[in-house]
């Protein structure tokens, strides 16, 4: 029996020997977390981020609703545009017209009264008339004649069609006028055709005047 026991005390002291010489055992990693347990109600982080991400998903569809909504109206707001665009290019004479429309009635009257009295002077009264009722329409809507009789030929303003030597009028200078110009604004409608002086004969006397610096005529 005590040879028993020594056996057992000598194999217990072997195994401490051992466990000594092999120094100290690192612990074991625990788990890792996983998600809680079905039931289980979850943090309050996790609340937080669940309700700051339904937040964000709530704001994007506002915001895509917005959008539509606003490429809605602009491309309703682009053809209001484009159908006023268009009407007013399609009516843009019509204050012009009806200006017109009084002129067009005078004329009509004189020729009827002219007609009916056999009278021509009657008749040449009333179209001077409608002549002077038509020009002031014409300066109601900013169309004005170009003065050009007795100016110095501007090819900005005018259209020379013939040149004629003249001693009594300056080199340059528009002597006659064959059709009326007139100018919008700023803009010219139509030039005015004229007769423009050429240099006197030889022999003949030049006015004051005649070497101006002034672009000649096309010939």
């Amino acid at each position: 029996m005590s040879q028993d026991h020594s056996a057992q005390s000598s194999a217990g002291d072997n195994e401490n020997v051992e466990r000594a010489a092999q120094g100290p055992q690192s612990a074991a990693p625990a788990p890792a977390a996983g998600p809680a347990a079905p039931g289980v109600p979850p943090s309050p982080e996790a609340q937080v981020r669940e309700a700051a991400i339904e937040l964000l998903r709530a704001q994007v569809e506002e915001y895509k609703d917005k959008a539509l909504r606003w490429q809605a109206e602009l491309d309703n707001y682009r053809k209001r545009a484009a159908r006023q665009m268009e009407e007013e290019r399609r009516y843009a004479a019509l204050g012009l017209i009806r200006d017109l429309l009084p002129v067009l009635d005078n004329l009509g009257r004189a020729l009827e009264a002219a007609e009916k009295a056999h009278d021509t002077a009657r008749l040449v009264q009333g179209v001077h008339l409608v002549l002077k009722q038509l020009e002031g329409l014409l300066e109601r809507h900013h169309c004005r004649k170009i003065e050009a009789l007795g100016q110095p030929f501007d090819p900005q303003l005018h259209e020379a069609i013939a040149q004629q030597p003249s001693a009594e009028a300056a080199v340059h200078t528009v002597l006659s006028v064959v059709q009326t110009g007139y100018q919008l604004h700023d803009r010219v409608v139509r030039p005015s055709q004229v007769i423009v002086a050429a240099p006197p004969p030889d022999g003949e006397e030049q006015p004051p005047g005649g070497e101006q610096g002034i672009t000649p005529p096309p010939a």
